[in-house]
């Protein structure tokens, strides 16, 4: 424990300007790669182009507005009014009437231009959206590609056991035919060589999944990866989090929905203004005295004003409702930050004891490979037993392994760290 103290203590003090990461060319092609192929980076890109035609509909709202129309009424019965003994008719039977008419809105005191604004604030939320499944991909490829390079060691230390055990087999099998080893030692050696093979059995599964979850992700099967290669500068929790604030998609995110949130709160609170727009029309039509079947041009042209007056309330409670939507998203940033805070924490605890189960282990190794080949040495001699080889072997295999384990740990945890801050390290 004070080991792992004096390490976070050495963490704390590092200092981070700007974030720097290794990571090697065939991830960062790999990365690349699943960005091309993964269907639903694809998926999230369309609704860029969605958001950007929402865009160039609300501007359109700016233009004016024509329309055509006709229309034909059979009017009986006859509009005839007696004037001096004559019957005058004032309105034709057979209305035929045609016109071209259009609007403009002249002044909307800033309504067109809010939801303009909110169009532009799903925009920019729909290219960090984009980003943000982008990161996600990146961490899964990574995840999988160090998933691939820890299985393929495992198996390169299931060989190196497999070897070990054999050629022991071939020295009882030489003790046997000389007298001086028992069936029972072949026995139990051969159920060693037998267990083994099936935990590189069970490895050579895993890492087919994983072969195949790197296809799911890229479309290919290849990687060549055989060490946990990626580093990131070291940061202290606070230094961390603020990069992750400014950096991190999840962050970004938030702080869209709350854009987009008071930009409807601004649409909202322009809803009880006025309007104030142009009208015209221009066609023909028949019914105008004296000659009321004669088809005649005519226009209009003027100005209209539209002044919301009572709702019931409802503008008010809509305005409140999205003071009350606001404060959520800047209290989910809150939760966020708590969050990212705790899992950056976590993720640089991990790393520092990860480097002290590293530095531990060294020891270990040296002495179950030594304890190996004195075993050894005394089976060749007629001194050691089956037992004592297949505890040595067990001993470095489980040395080989757990410090195995602790690399592949630090590595994602490094990754995890990276994952968090938000750096784009593809």
């Amino acid at each position: 424990m004070k080991k792992i103290l004096i390490t976070m203590f050495t963490l704390a003090t590092a200092v981070l300007a700007d974030a720097q990461v290794n990571v090697n060319n065939e991830l960062k092609s790999l990365i690349g790669q699943s960005f091309s192929y993964f269907p639903k980076v694809k998926e999230v890109e369309n609704t860029i182009t969605t958001a950007q035609e929402k865009l160039a509909l609300t501007q359109l709202n700016k233009s004016p507005d024509i329309t055509g129309d006709a229309s034909y009424a059979f009017v009986q019965p006859k509009i005839v009014v007696p004037i001096n003994g004559t019957d005058i008719q004032f309105a034709p039977v057979h209305n035929f009437n045609g016109a071209v008419n259009a609007t403009y809105p002249l002044f909307d005191f800033g309504r067109l231009q809010a939801n303009i604004n909110r169009s532009k604030d799903d925009l920019a939320y729909a290219k960090h959206n984009v980003e943000y499944v982008k990161a996600q991909l990146a961490y899964q490829v990574a995840t999988v590609y160090y998933n691939i390079v820890y299985l393929k060691k495992a198996m390169g230390i299931q060989d190196s056991v497999l070897n070990f055990l054999n050629e022991n087999k071939k020295i009882v099998e030489s003790q046997l035919k000389n007298g001086t080893a028992l069936k029972i030692d072949l026995l139990n050696i051969q159920a060693s060589i037998d267990n083994e093979e099936n935990r590189k059995v069970d490895l050579q599964n895993n890492l087919q999944k994983q072969l195949n979850l790197l296809e799911y992700t890229t479309g290919t099967k290849q990687s060549t990866g055989k060490s946990f290669d990626f580093d990131i500068n070291l940061t202290d929790a606070n230094s961390a989090l603020g990069t992750a604030q400014t950096s991190n998609l999840d962050f970004v995110l938030a702080k869209d929905r709350i854009k987009q949130a008071q930009s409807d709160l601004e649409i909202t609170k322009l809803a009880d203004k006025p309007t104030v727009g142009l009208k015209g029309a221009a066609g023909i039509k028949n019914g105008y005295l004296p000659y009321i079947s004669d088809m005649r041009f005519n226009y209009t042209a003027g100005v209209a004003l539209s002044i919301p007056i009572y709702n019931g309330g409802k503008n008010k409670q809509q305005q409140k409702l999205q003071r009350n939507i606001i404060k959520q998203n800047e209290l989910a940033v809150e939760t966020l930050s708590s969050t990212y805070k705790k899992d950056i924490e976590q993720a640089l605890t991990d790393i520092a004891t990860n480097l002290d189960r590293i530095k531990n282990t060294q020891g270990q190794t040296e002495q179950a490979q030594s304890a190996q080949v004195l075993a050894t040495n005394r089976l060749k001699s007629g001194t050691g037993t089956n037992l004592e080889i297949t505890n040595a072997s067990t001993n470095v295999q489980r040395a080989a392994l757990t410090k195995l384990q602790y690399e592949y740990q630090l590595c994602l945890a490094k990754l995890e760290l990276t994952r968090l801050i938000g750096y784009q390290y593809w």
